[in-house]
């Protein structure tokens, strides 16, 4: 990541400079005296300084409130019998991670949420996972396989209902405003499947730093630091007990009990055993269901759209009463958390976004466009839709002004082919160096060992799909 910062921002820098040298001032008497390209890219980098913090701030209202209600999952004990339900795809993707562990709930919601087309909905139950994740990594600072797999498949955007971009595509007077489904579907698919395979291919490649071995100790040292290592066990199994306790029964509250340090982590008896958990034909009948779904959302997408996120709050609430747990005070505490990582995610989003910034506003990525337009355009992609493309792993909002402004353009719409392209791209990519930035820098990650590369190969495969399924099924 270091390199790659440093690499946007010195070519910025490159080329804002020679246009600099090569620009012409207008007269002193013109109308409106223009700025210079090296007075636009520092007011662009102070804006988008300004913008990354509002941004954070923005988030902290959405992440208080998913939050909370993910509070109210975990003490009710969904997260569990959702993660053991969905056990045997999860625990082959990630093998390091034990089934019944929180992570693994959290993840699932994170997929669903994106799965939803529900944006920045998905962004605390993705944080919460990469903490959960976090307490299983053996070299803090580097990220382990689960949360570079985990990371890949967030930025492949599972994505069944993109509801923004349909909403987008009806403003803009689409006749079918639904027309992207089938094509996001595609296109996410692919992707998906491309992260998986990258992330797991690579990460041979990209082997996790040994952990170095203590010296051994001296006589005269052994039973201090015997005292010390039995304190220090002590303390972190009282932690690990903390992570991974769901909750010791529905409605109890035990925080103050001292007598759980020596009790065995409790879990609902619905979600089974501690290594069983449902039979085998129960998880499939349920990721049958889920498959089964996909129809349904094609169909019906702009209708069921607007319940979903109502119905999330409602549904998380109303299992969380059902299992007698106080939803008041569990929603209240979990919702303190969305301001400390909000706060914790502005250095990582100050320097992405300001390195995007200047990017875009230097000149290089119309420099890059314009060679690049006239041979894409030989294989579907136009040079009208490749900013979209290029924009869209380093800018939601830029990728998103991109989108708008094609297809409220007349002389494209929303209902052409490069109209229904570009939807495809904003509604089955993401924004990866914007996840980069916010998963690992919420848990402190300096280390992405492989991310970048299955992310970025998630986006190529991502673009591909899409401009093959929308040329089958609009026309080049």
């Amino acid at each position: 990541m270091n390199a790659i910062f440093l690499a946007i921002v010195l070519i910025s820098f490159v080329v804002a400079g020679f246009r600099q040298l090569t620009w012409t001032p207008p007269p002193p008497d013109a109308a409106a005296l223009p700025l210079g390209p090296m007075q636009e890219l520092g007011m662009a980098m102070i804006d988008a300084a300004t913008g990354s913090v509002t941004l954070a701030l923005g988030l902290i209202g959405v992440m208080a409130l998913f939050l909370g209600l993910m509070r109210v999952a975990e003490e009710g004990g969904l997260l569990t019998i959702i993660a053991r339900t969905v056990r045997p795809l999860m625990v082959r993707l990630f093998p390091d991670v034990p089934a019944d562990h929180p992570a693994m709930g959290a993840m699932i919601l994170n997929m669903a949420a994106n799965a939803m087309g529900l944006g920045n909905a998905a962004t605390p139950f993705g944080i919460r996972a990469m903490e959960q994740l976090d307490t299983l990594n053996g070299t803090k600072g580097t990220a382990s396989n689960a949360m570079v797999l985990f990371l890949a498949i967030n930025t492949s955007s599972v994505t069944i209902l993109p509801t923004g971009v349909i909403a987008l595509r009806a403003a803009a007077g689409s006749v079918d405003p639904a027309g992207i489904l089938p094509t996001t579907l595609f296109a996410t698919i692919c992707s998906t499947t491309v992260a998986i395979v990258v992330a797991k291919l690579c990460q041979n490649y990209w082997p996790l730093p040994a952990t170095p071995a203590a010296p051994a100790p001296s006589d005269a040292q052994g039973d201090a630091q015997g005292d010390a290592q039995g304190d220090a066990q002590g303390d972190a199994q009282g932690d690990a007990r903390s992570d991974w306790q769901m909750v010791a029964a529905p409605g109890d509250d035990n925080s103050d009990d001292s007598s759980q340090d020596d009790q065995p982590p409790a879990v609902p008896a619905e979600a089974g055993e501690a290594d069983g958990g449902y039979p085998v034909w129960v998880s499939w009948l349920a990721l049958g269901g889920i498959a089964a779904l996909i129809p349904l959302m094609v169909l019906y997408g702009r209708a069921i759209a607007p319940w979903i996120i109502p119905g999330l709050m409602v549904g998380l609430l109303g299992f969380g009463a059902v299992r007698r747990v106080n939803v008041y005070e569990a929603f209240v505490e979990g919702a303190k958390g969305g301001f400390q990582v909000a706060l914790r995610i502005i250095p990582y989003l100050v320097a992405i976004l300001v390195a995007v910034a200047m990017f875009r506003s230097s000149g290089a990525m119309d420099m890059l466009v314009g060679p690049l337009g006239a041979v894409t355009g030989l294989i579907g992609l136009p040079a009208d839709a490749l900013p979209m493309a290029l924009l869209r792993p380093l800018s939601g909002s830029g990728a998103y002004g991109v989108l708008a402004s094609i297809i409220h353009n007349p002389a494209i719409g929303p209902d052409s082919y490069t109209g229904y392209l570009v939807s495809t791209f904003q509604g089955s990519t993401e924004t990866t160096f914007y996840v980069l930035a916010v998963y690992f820098g919420a848990v402190g990650i300096r280390r992405i060992r492989h991310a970048l590369v299955a992310a970025l190969a998630a986006d190529v495969a991502g673009i591909a799909g899409a401009v093959a399924i929308v040329s089958y099924l609009y026309g080049a």
